[in-house]
């Protein structure tokens, strides 16, 4: 078994991250030891790690400035299309040891603080991650603009500064509780506030008739105050940038208390204005219709549409004046990218904007901003999708309710013309929902004010067009694309495994972190023994790692031997989490049937957080870790099994997790996750599969073959067969003896002895009303589950199956993703060559062509 390597033996490694050039390090210990001094006016005899840390952050932005600088002005001066990806949602992780990486940097400054005598590991893990998403579709916007950055796009993530991130998750006695995410409690050394392009965003009001048009009056008004994030591209010099809007309350606010002298109260209540940006909604997957939120999403949008205008307008060729007056380009300068419908009211506002603002006519605007807009759908699942209540948009947005709902009359005339006296796809087209209370479904009014629509996985986008929204699919094929999820490669194996990217890189060089297509080449090497072992190492070393970490962080001791067993994400019915516990339930009463059997070890990892006011979700957790109490405790069980809870899965805790797993299991129900992300994190570092056909484990299987990953379960077209027919979980309990054994101990009691009823409602939904269908896939699953134990005992073979998996990977990039967005919806060519560095000539024209 490989040990890990001493300090002396990893600087001996030639690797990836390059040679440490002496004058850099020279250079960056300087750079370190002034800011210490000038930025956190501190001596080494007084200063703490975190002083060391964002001497360390602020050294590496210095690194950034001049780029970031330089390539702003480029596109100030070159005026390309802008893309703008505008998300709610940016789970962006932490940014100093990515920084380093993207800026060629990471040697030099493990070297200087070295020589300083610091550790930078140590230094690393004492930056917050910024945690300002719930999952997939805000680690996806993350990646997208790693990916725009490094192909050399003009792009801006647009988004909301929250104060509060996704809650930190505790386990207490086996139940999640919630803890604040004050993640700006230290500061950000990566912002730089902008007060200069505060912009007012409006809220209530009404709305007035005049001879001008319609005129939005007595509004509330809350400033937005932008604050930019670097995103540096891979080695590129190319720095883009992430505008995060702040809530800030005017100075004027709340007039009257000051008239009626109670100007105390009146300051005081300026925290309502800036509550606005206080805290990210913790919900994944489903739709809490609350004021606050609606609030949010508008805020967000309306000063994003401000600051493109604005940009639209004044630049041109080194020109402050505003150049241009008219429209007409815009679409041609401008691409919106929505990430879900929580940015939907992007259309009604630019088209306020352009109408009751600029004084376009309907035509001309509704003609651009479709031209503009293009819509991602993430999810198929009802309870997910937005549907505003009139009543609520009434009274918030007035105006917009009025566009939206001429919007409408618009549509419907065009679907009655091509649909004469089909009142029944009127009524299933119609932005507005009439049964019970008036909603508007914010996705038809994406669907109808973009240009282009698109899922995430091929299956995805299948889906939508021939049953969620298939009647728009009839009227508009030409909208309806698919562009499968990717993730960046540079986080996602350059930064959080390098033992297995060097092993790839001394074997086909080191192009493939821009070009992962390139990790086809490593087929030739499946059967070089050598390269087999290496692969092995590499795994074995990230698995040391991780069980030196559980241990103590959990207190349980891990056979590193075992197979590492993971399941991270959401939890959630439809990621059925309660099938995995099923199987552990299932393999605990065989070990104790037969105690002197022989068992593949495994160490059963499953860790994510549950929205805070989704029970079934909760008790999920509560189950878990009552099974992996009383297996963990089980001396007949030994280290045949362990199950391990993982606390607060976040970005920085699964760059540690993923390079570790021997298995991934990405079980959902076919037909419900849209794509699945973590899926191919897994794949690229290694892991193999045991999965269901749905969202991209699909084309997962496609790229690698049907040999290298188990699939089990029923397709979307049985599951569809199935509800059909009707669901009966009892079924499957009468005739799968193991099955009715793990149900009756959950339901007896037998995991929760103190409270024998603690799980009946889980074990209700289960037998009764199971959306997920569980037990119709559950022999399937054991089969599977069989085979991986099989293959396991013969490691070698395991092992090239996993070299199969990381060299069928190269599709899985989000480079590739952002590539195939850029050319097919924004209009918008990739790049792959860099801009000179700083202290390089500017690029002239006759180079740029």
């Amino acid at each position: 078994m490989a040990t890990p390597k001493t300090d002396l033996e990893k600087r001996k490694q030639i690797s990836v991250r390059g040679i440490a050039q002496v004058e850099n390090v020279a250079n960056v210990k300087k750079t370190f030891n002034r800011h210490l001094h000038y930025t956190l006016v501190k001596d080494r005899n007084v200063s703490t790690p975190r002083d060391y840390y964002f001497a360390l952050a602020h050294t590496v932005r210095d690194h950034l400035t001049s780029r970031w600088i330089r390539t702003q002005q480029h596109y100030y001066e070159k005026d390309p299309k802008r893309v703008y990806y505008l998300s709610l949602e940016y789970y962006m992780g932490r940014s100093l040891t990515n920084t380093m990486i993207n800026l060629g940097i990471q040697s030099a400054c493990d070297e200087a603080l070295y020589q300083l005598g610091l550790d930078i590991e140590e230094l690393e893990s004492l930056e917050e991650d910024a945690g300002l998403g719930n999952g997939g579709l805000g680690r996806l916007a993350a990646c997208f603009l790693d990916s725009m950055a490094t192909l050399r796009m003009a792009a801006y993530g647009y988004g909301i500064r929250y104060e509060y991130g996704i809650f930190a998750q505790k386990i207490r006695n086996g139940e999640q509780v919630e803890e604040p995410d004050d993640w700006l409690r230290f500061g950000n050394p990566w912002e730089k506030g902008r007060p200069e392009y505060m912009v007012p965003v409006n809220f209530y009001g009404r709305v007035e008739d005049t001879p001008q048009g319609k005129k939005w009056l007595d509004t509330q008004i809350v400033f937005a105050m932008p604050y930019d994030n670097p995103i540096p591209g891979y080695q590129n010099n190319v720095v883009n940038t992430m505008r995060l809007w702040s809530a800030k309350s005017p100075n004027n606010f709340n007039l009257k208390f000051f008239n009626d002298g109670d100007y105390i109260q009146a300051v005081l209540d300026r925290n309502f204005a800036e509550n606005i940006s206080r805290v990210l909604y913790p919900n994944d997957n489903f739709f809490e219709g609350k004021e606050l939120r609606l609030k949010q999403e508008y805020f967000m949008v309306a000063a994003t549409l401000q600051d493109i205008i604005r940009r639209f307008k004044s630049s041109k060729f080194g020109s402050k004046d505003q150049v241009r007056t008219s429209f007409d380009t815009f679409p041609d300068k401008v691409a919106l990218q929505l990430n879900d419908t929580h940015p939907s009211l992007a259309i009604p506002e630019l088209m306020r904007i352009l109408i009751d603002i600029e004084g376009l006519t309907w035509a001309n605007a509704w003609d651009i901003c479709v031209r503009t807009c293009a819509y991602t759908n993430h999810t198929v699942l009802p309870e997910a999708l937005e549907r505003w209540p009139v009543s609520m948009l009434e009274h918030i947005l007035p105006r917009h309710l009025q566009i939206i709902y001429e919007i409408n009359h618009i549509h419907l005339q065009e679907v009655s013309r091509r649909w004469p006296g089909d009142m029944d796809r009127v009524r299933r087209m119609s932005l507005v929902e009439e049964c019970g209370e008036k909603r508007i479904n914010m996705a038809h009014l994406c669907i109808v004010g973009a240009h282009a629509v698109n899922g995430v996985a091929a299956i995805h986008s299948e889906i939508l067009k021939r049953d969620l929204f298939k009647d728009f699919y009839e009227m508009t094929p030409e909208k309806f694309q698919n562009k499968t999820n990717g993730i960046t490669p540079r986080r996602w194996l350059l930064l959080c495994n390098p033992a297995l990217a060097d092993v790839i890189a001394e074997k086909i060089g080191e192009e493939w972190a821009v070009h992962l297509e390139q990790l086809q080449k490593l087929k030739e090497f499946v059967k070089d023994t050598g390269f087999v072992r290496a692969v092995q190492t590499a795994k074995q070393e990230n698995k040391l790692r991780l069980a030196k970490q559980l241990e103590q962080d959990y207190g349980v001791s891990i056979n590193p031997s075992s197979m590492f067993d993971i399941q991270v994400k959401r939890i959630h019915e439809y990621k059925r989490q309660l099938l995995n516990c099923l199987h552990i339930i299932t393999l605990y009463n065989r070990i104790k049937a037969n105690p002197g059997g022989s068992f593949v070890p495994r160490t059963v990892m499953i860790g994510g957080k549950a929205a805070p006011g989704y029970h079934t979700a909760k008790q999920i957790i509560r189950l878990i870790c009552a099974v992996g109490r009383v297996v963990n405790n089980d001396p007949i069980v030994g280290d045949k099994l362990k199950v391990i809870y993982l606390e607060n899965y976040r970005v920085t805790l699964a760059e540690k997790i993923i390079p570790a797993a021997d298995l991934s299991q990405q079980i959902s129900t076919a037909g419900t996750e849209a794509s699945g992300t973590g899926n191919m994190k897994f794949m690229l570092n290694g892991a193999l599969t045991i999965g269901t056909l749905d969202g991209a484990n699909i084309e997962m299987m496609e790229e690698m073959g049907k040999d290298n990953i188990f699939i089990f379960g029923m397709t979307v077209e049985e599951v569809e067969e199935l509800k059909r027919k009707g669901y009966n979980a009892y079924d499957y309990y009468n005739r799968i003896p193991e099955l009715r054994q793990c149900i009756d101990q959950i339901q007896s009691g037998f995991f929760s002895p103190n409270n024998p009823d603690q799980f009946k409602d889980l074990v209700n939904i289960l037998m009764n009303h199971d959306r997920f269908y569980l037990f119709a896939d559950y022999e399937s699953y054991l089969k599977a589950q069989d085979e991986v134990n099989a293959l396991y005992q013969k490691p070698a073979e395991w092992t090239r199956k996993a070299i199969m998996n990381i060299a069928s990977s190269g599709k899985f990039s989000s480079d590739r993703t952002i590539a195939e967005y850029g050319r097919e919806i924004w209009g918008v060519e990739p790049c792959w060559e860099k801009l000179p560095a700083p202290h390089e000539p500017r690029e002239t024209e006759e180079d740029a062509k």
